[in-house]
């Protein structure tokens, strides 16, 4: 029984080491450094929203931040490098615009009306489409990537 107990130990600590726990998208228990948070929450046509996450402390806020049912990640490259300078268009369908940005990101977070919507996100004039259906339940992620670093 000793045998037994003394591989117990190592082995979980083996199993901690190769499945650390995971947290829900967003949640991080590091604190943030506030004085480098520039991101206010911002309405236009009566519907809020957060963009920004240029930096470390800037990306976590948005993705602590409550409220928001539609999140959208913009990032380039094989590196998945996060990008600020997305255009977006969110239409509820059909076809009336409710949210138009410029230069958005790297992170969106939206709190838009329950329904589906189309989300229309273009950089350097290469546009991406998707659609999303929120609710008053979990956030709808949407992620837009583009191949090239320019």
């Amino acid at each position: 029984m000793k045998c037994i107990h003394s591989l117990v130990l190592p082995l979980a600590a083996i199993g901690a080491l190769m499945f650390p726990a995971v947290l829900p998208h967003g949640a991080s228990l590091d604190p943030i450094d506030s004085t480098g948070v520039q991101v206010q929450p911002q309405q236009q046509n009566g519907i809020s929203y957060l963009s920004g996450g240029i930096g470390e402390d800037e990306a976590k806020a948005i993705q602590q931040a409550k409220g928001y049912n539609l999140h959208m990640t913009f990032s380039i490259g094989v590196e998945n490098k996060y990008v600020p300078d997305v255009d977006v268009v969110i239409q509820k369908e059909p076809g009336q615009t409710v949210l138009t940005l410029s230069q958005a990101g790297p992170l969106v977070y939206v709190q838009l009306p329950p329904g589906k919507y189309a989300v229309v996100a273009t950089r350097n004039g290469e546009a991406k489409h998707d659609t999303a259906d929120v609710g008053s339940g979990t956030a709808r992620n949407l992620v837009f990537h583009w191949g090239g670093e320019n």
